[in-house]
């Protein structure tokens, strides 16, 4: 593996939210982590789904504007090694660290983030059906948030 892509992301995490306590790092890591493996799930991060990364990262409370593309920029260099290698580990702290409901608007955002580009691959479709489960997350939870994309659909 040799890069620990996701001790590079941590730190970044940490450093652009300054205060912010361990576990909520741990947290925001690993929704920054999946929203990255779903960007590029299909091998290739479209300049929309940049701009929506962006914008979802932006989201995070506390977290100062320019925080949002300097995680950004640690994602997209480490997307590879991300969603080969840390995917189980980030849904494992989601799914540890957060209620059933916070997990399934996690999983929402995923999904938003794999229409981000105006379709859902077939690539992306798996990625989130394994994130589902690892998130603790039924079929049915993942069938009702999808049907708000069904016009995203590709295959």
């Amino acid at each position: 593996m040799g890069v620990d892509s996701q001790a590079i992301l941590r730190a970044a995490v940490a450093d652009k939210l300054e205060g912010a306590d361990a576990t909520s790092i741990e947290i925001i890591t690993a929704i920054a982590g999946l929203l990255a493996t779903i960007a590029y799930a299909d091998r290739t991060i479209t300049d929309a789904e940049s701009a929506h990364l962006e914008n979802e990262l932006g989201r995070i409370n506390g977290l100062p504007e320019h925080g949002a593309s300097a995680i950004s920029e640690v994602l997209h260099t480490h997307a590879v090694h991300l969603s080969a290698f840390f995917v189980q580990r980030f849904t494992r702290t989601l799914r540890e660290e957060l209620p059933e409901p916070h997990r399934a608007e996690v999983l929402d955002a995923l999904l938003g983030m794999a229409a981000a580009d105006g379709q859902i691959t077939l690539e992306e479709t798996k990625t989130l059906r394994g994130i589902t489960s690892g998130l603790g997350l039924t079929q049915g939870h993942f069938n009702e948030l999808q049907e708000k994309y069904r016009d995203k659909l590709v295959f």
